[in-house]
Order: C-alpha cells, then structure tokens, then sequence
C-alpha cells in the first residue's frame, strides 16, 4: 500500500524554547497547541475502525441529542 504525500497528513506541534523561558510554560504552549489543532481528537478518533453504517448510526443520534439539547434550552 502506497502513500501519497498529499493523502497522509501529519501534523506534528512543535514548540522551541525561548531564551529565558521555563521548560514548564513551554509544556504549557505545547499543551495549548496540541489542543488547538486537534490532534488528540484526530488519534482519538482513527484508534479504532467503525463500519459505515455503525458510523451514520452514531452520527444520527449525535444528531439526535443536539436537537433534544436545542429544544429543552429554548422555548418557543
């Protein structure tokens, strides 16, 4: 099996430390950068393989709980 360079993204979060700067607040930069670019959602979401009907199962009754949430907060 074959990659393409453009099929496979890997978005690694760098963070270089700054002269004078505690090896703690560059945890924190990195902490703050890896969850803006979702990346454990993304490793969190292809740890394992859903079939396409378990996935378009799960999607609708997200869908589902959205809409429930939506109707009990505003009351028309």
């Amino acid at each position: 099996m074959e990659f393409r360079e453009s099929e496979v993204s890997c978005s690694l979060a760098e963070v270089h430390l700054q002269d004078g700067e505690t090896l703690e607040s560059a945890l924190r930069r990195f902490k703050r950068k890896v969850q803006q670019e979702d990346i454990i959602k993304e490793i969190k979401r292809h740890s394992f393989y859903l079939k396409p009907g378990e996935k378009q199962r799960t999607k609708a009754a997200l869908a589902r709980k959205r809409n429930r949430k939506k109707r009990t907060r505003d009351p028309e």
